[in-house]
C-alpha cells in the first residue's frame, strides 16, 4: 500500500537561448596621456565618448577602435583596455597579456586587437592566451596583432624581408598579423568581421559588404625611400600569411584581401571565418555537454544514441539556417548536418566521446570568367 501524493516538478530543459560573444572583442594598447582611463576593461559603444575613456589626444588605440566601430556599423559594441602610456615596449609587451586576463573577470568576448607592434614573443604570447583561456574559462578567442609599417630608409623590399622573418615559423591558427600601412588598419579588419550585415562565416574579403572606411591615411602609403605602395608589395605580404588590404584597377575603394592566419600549410583555419564557425559551435556544444553530465538518459542504448545525435546536432540546424529573398538564397553559417555527422561513442561505463563534423559553404575568393565567340551565321526565317 502507498500512501496517497502529488507532486510536481518543474523540469529545466536547457531549451532557451544562450548569450552572443561573436562579434565583440577587446581592444588593448596604449594610452593618449593621464586623461585615459588605464587598468581596466572598459565596454564601449557607437555612443561612448572616447575622448573621455582614451584621452583628448590622438593614439593609435583610440585611431584603432574609431576604425573598428565604423566598419562594424550598427550596433557594434565592444571593450577596451587601456595601458599606461609610460610604459617600455618590454614592460608593455608583459602587460598585455596580463591585461587580456584581467579583462576576463569582465568580458566574455570573441577576439582579441593589440595595437602594439607585434614581435615574435607576441606571436608566442597570443598562442599561450587562447590555450589558458580554453582551459580556464572555455572561451576560443582569436587574436589580430598589429605590425608596425616601414622603418625609415627601409624601402619595400627590406620591409617585406623582415616581415617575412617574424611570421616565419610560427603556427598560431588564432593569430592574425596586420601590418599598418595606411595606420587603422587592425581596425577596419575587425571591423569588417564584427559587421552584421552579414555572418561570421563571411570572409573580410567580401566585396558586397562595401569599401573598407576610416583606413587613416587618405594617400597610399609610402617607404623609408619615398616609394608608393603597390599591389604587388601587398600581395607578397598576403602569402607571407599577412592579413592585408587591397585595391582592384578601375573599381573604386580599397577591399580587403582575405583573413589570413598563422595556420600551417595545409590547415583548415588558413581563413579566419573557418575558424571563428568551429570556435562559435565549442562554445555551444560544451554547454550541451555540461548540461549532459551524470544524465543517464545519455547511454549505449539504440534510442539513447539516436536521441543525442540529434540533440549534439542542435546546434549545426540552428547555424545552418538560411533566409530566402527574391528567389535569391542567402546561407546559413553552415551547411545543414547529414545522417552521420554525429558519433556517439562509449569508451567505458562513464567515458563518452562525441565527434561532430561542421561543414561549412563554397566562398568564391577566385573567379574565372571565359567568353566564347559564337560567328556562325544565321539562317534567314
Amino acid at each position: 500500500m502507498s500512501w496517497p501524493t502529488v507532486q510536481i516538478n518543474q523540469v529545466n530543459q536547457l531549451q532557451g537561448e544562450t548569450n552572443e560573444i561573436e562579434r565583440v572583442v577587446l581592444f588593448v594598447g596604449l594610452g593618449s596621456g593621464k586623461e585615459a582611463t588605464t587598468g581596466q576593461a572598459m565596454p564601449v559603444n557607437t555612443q561612448s565618448d572616447f575622448d573621455a575613456l582614451l584621452g583628448a589626444d590622438d593614439s593609435t588605440l583610440k585611431s584603432t577602435v574609431k576604425a573598428a566601430m565604423r566598419n562594424a556599423g550598427q550596433n557594434w559594441s565592444g571593450y577596451v583596455f587601456v595601458l599606461p602610456s609610460d610604459l617600455t615596449a618590454a614592460d608593455a609587451e608583459k602587460a598585455w597579456a596580463s591585461a587580456v586576463k584581467t579583462a576576463q573577470q569582465v568580458a566574455s568576448v570573441e577576439g582579441v586587437v593589440l595595437t602594439l607592434d607585434a614581435s615574435k614573443t607576441t606571436i608566442q604570447t597570443a598562442a599561450t592566451l587562447r590555450a589558458e583561456l580554453i582551459a580556464q574559462f572555455g572561451r576560443w578567442v582569436w587574436f589580430v596583432l598589429a605590425v608596425g609599417g616601414p622603418g625609415k630608409d627601409e624601402d619595400w623590399t627590406k620591409y617585406l624581408t623582415r616581415l617575412s622573418t617574424l611570421q616565419n615559423g610560427a603556427a598560431v591558427p588564432a593569430v592574425q598579423l596586420s601590418p599598418r600601412l595606411w595606420g587603422n588598419e587592425p581596425g577596419v579588419l575587425v571591423g569588417r568581421l564584427c559587421n552584421r550585415a552579414v555572418t561570421i562565416a563571411d570572409s573580410p574579403a567580401r566585396v558586397q559588404t562595401g569599401a573598407l572606411l576610416d583606413m587613416g591615411n587618405a594617400d597610399l602609403p609610402v617607404d623609408g625611400k619615398g616609394n608608393v605602395l603597390e599591389l604587388a608589395t601587398l600581395q607578397a605580404l598576403e602569402k607571407q600569411r599577412y592579413s592585408v588590404p587591397m585595391w582592384y584597377p578601375d573599381y573604386d575603394g580599397y577591399y580587403w584581401s582575405d583573413g589570413r592566419t598563422l595556420d600551417v600549410e595545409g590547415g583548415d583555419y588558413q581563413a579566419i571565418e573557418n575558424l571563428r564557425i568551429v570556435d562559435k559551435a565549442a562554445r555551444r556544444v560544451r554547454l550541451q555537454a555540461i548540461a549532459k553530465i551524470a544524465d543517464r538518459s545519455l547511454n549505449s542504448t539504440p534510442g539513447s544514441i539516436a536521441a543525442h545525435q540529434a540533440y549534439f546536432a542542435k546546434t549545426l540546424r540552428e547555424m545552418s539556417r538560411s533566409s530566402q529573398i527574391n528567389g535569391v538564397t542567402f546561407p546559413g553559417e553552415v551547411k545543414a548536418p547529414q545522417d552521420g555527422d554525429v558519433v556517439i561513442t562509449w569508451r567505458s561505463k562513464s567515458q563518452v566521446e562525441i565527434y561532430i563534423t561542421v561543414r561549412t559553404y563554397e566562398c568564391p575568393k577566385g573567379i574565372t570568367v571565359s567568353l566564347l565567340l559564337d560567328q556562325s551565321v544565321e539562317s534567314a526565317a
